[in-house]
């Protein structure tokens, strides 16, 4: 088992986080022909906020972030999921399904509804399905993923505690 953690991210991680944005998301954005190598780094530094924003940390060393930003989805409580870099050599070993239990847990604790933004065409589209999320909508280039609250991953499936289950 890898040893991984969190901690609570400062102002001083920005420019990693915003590096390591600009890695991860290269070959997406180049792919729907929006990569800017400015404005990758720059729009992490505008919406950084150190207060809902994690680092993870593999055996001690910076390995990427995730931020969980409460929302409000008509008095109900919510979070959008956001930030969520993973370096390229921390991927494949579980770390990202790990860090996405552990957040969501936390949500389905607070019975809240969880929302992210995935570029068209990721392949961490399917890592978030595979955790509850379901499609809401979609434009050229984001695909904008929901999961309900009262939602978790079971044997039999997704469901609301109030929907009958599925035999």
């Amino acid at each position: 088992m890898v040893d991984w953690g969190f901690r609570q991210a400062s102002a001083a991680d920005v420019e990693a986080v915003a590096e390591l944005r600009a890695v991860v998301m290269r070959a997406d954005l180049e792919r729907l022909g929006r990569y800017d190598e400015h404005r990758v780094r720059q729009r992490l530094r505008d919406g950084f906020l150190p207060a809902h924003t994690r680092v993870i940390e593999v055996d001690g060393d910076f390995a990427g972030s995730v931020a969980l930003r409460p929302a409000d989805d008509n008095g109900r409580s919510a979070y959008w999921l956001e930030h969520f870099y993973l370096d390229p050599r921390a991927q494949g070993r579980g770390i990202g399904s790990a860090v996405l239990r552990e957040l969501l847990e936390r949500c389905d604790r607070e019975d809240a509804v969880v929302r992210l933004i995935v570029l068209q065409g990721s392949p961490a589209r399917r890592l978030y399905e595979r955790h509850g999320f379901t499609f809401e909508r979609e434009d050229p280039v984001d695909v904008h993923l929901v999961r309900p609250a009262g939602r978790r991953p079971g044997r039999e499936g997704l469901r609301h505690p109030q929907e009958p289950a599925r035999r």
